[in-house]
């Protein structure tokens, strides 16, 4: 049954953290004995961390949000705003019929050969066969790595933190949750990767399957995506987070935008023992959701490579199985076929102009 007015139910945060815990774990940055000669620098910029924590810092730097917004006085984020302006510059470029077409292709595994492992992946070198099909097509193909995450300094995808299960206007499209300077939750990845969505007219995903589901650095991707569908474009209705005013918008009827709808998708889910079927309806499944037009059924794969097989001898299994080489190959060119139809108005969603009686 939904409520009248706005419930806030309270009680689950323990506070904030005390000045020894917060100096511990400031200082566990600086574990390396080199910093040890700037010992007293460190205290310094602790004390200023410790400062920023106390008053909620999130956004130190804003500018009055001005016209376009609910609230022109409000005080925006310099770096929330510049996201949203490029993601608006974008999102005008992809709609231009005069452009070329062009196809991110996101590599969700977590391996590469500048960490751990020591090696690349097997879906870095499937989504290499699609880059080539794509670019021989005379489309641009645009490649996201997310594989990056585990071998790049600072380079991050911090946690959904579920605003939209509080309210959907309160999950701000792009999001506006980090960065979070008094948390030190800096250096957030999404809003070049939200740029990266916005520009593509098709976006072809390629994953391993881990223990049954995707790989944490594509699973850390999706959650942030929930902004794009249904998300708040104007944080100045809902002043920033006020939780209040955000779920009085959305009893009052909130129109659930879809960000990304109409681009086209493939998907390609590899593994070795089970849980590829799974995983590739999962993936499906959300982006049929986020109002993605899948490019065919030759789009949609999920294969074994070396099935059984020792770990140590995957990259030789994968050079010896053609056909799955030339499944992937397919993938790609289906959405190569898809592309040009979509564009012009050819191709729509058999759903296209239903009202759902249940938006969310």
């Amino acid at each position: 049954m939904t409520a009248s007015k706005p419930d806030i139910r309270k009680g689950q945060y323990s506070g904030p953290l005390s000045r020894d815990t917060f100096t511990l774990r400031f200082m566990r940055r600086f574990y390396d004995p080199a910093f040890k000669a700037e010992k007293e620098a460190l205290a310094r910029l602790e004390a200023i961390a410790w400062d920023a924590y106390q008053d909620g810092r999130k956004a130190p730097i804003t500018e009055k949000a001005g016209a376009g917004y609910a609230d022109p006085d409000y005080d925006l984020s310099v770096e929330w705003k510049d996201a949203h302006d490029r993601l608006e510059q974008a999102a005008n470029v992809q709609r231009d019929p005069g452009t070329r077409s062009r196809v991110l292709i996101v590599i969700g595994s977590a391996r590469n050969d500048g960490t751990c492992p020591g090696e690349v992946s097997k879906s870095w070198r499937l989504a290499g066969l699609m880059q080539a099909e794509v670019e021989s097509a005379g489309l641009q193909a645009d490649m996201l790595d997310l594989s990056r995450l585990t071998s790049e300094y600072q380079y991050q995808i911090h946690a959904c933190k579920g605003c939209v299960s509080s309210a959907m206007p309160l999950c701000h499209w792009p999001c506006s949750c980090y960065p979070n300077h008094s948390l030190g939750q800096d250096n957030d990845a999404m809003n070049d990767i939200y740029e990266q969505w916005v520009a593509a007219h098709g976006v072809i995903l390629v994953a391993p399957t881990y223990w049954y589901q995707s790989p944490s650095p594509l699973k850390l991707m999706i959650d942030r995506l929930v902004c794009a569908d249904g998300g708040n474009p104007d944080p100045t209705t809902t002043s920033g987070k006020d939780v209040e005013k955000a779920k009085q918008l959305e009893l009052a009827g909130w129109p659930y935008p879809k960000h990304l709808a109409g681009r086209a998708y493939g998907v390609v889910v590899h593994g070795d023992v089970a849980g590829i079927e799974v995983q590739r309806r999962a993936l499906c499944d959300w982006l049929d959701w986020m109002g993605l037009i899948d490019a065919g059924a030759m789009a949609r794969l999920d294969r074994y490579i070396g099935y059984y097989e020792p770990y140590a001898t995957s990259h030789a299994d994968l050079d010896h199985d053609q056909a799955v080489q030339e499944e992937v190959r397919n993938v790609a060119r289906a959405m190569v076929n898809c592309l040009p139809r979509l564009r012009s108005g050819e191709l729509a969603p058999a759903d296209e102009g239903l009202r759902s009686p249940r938006p969310k």
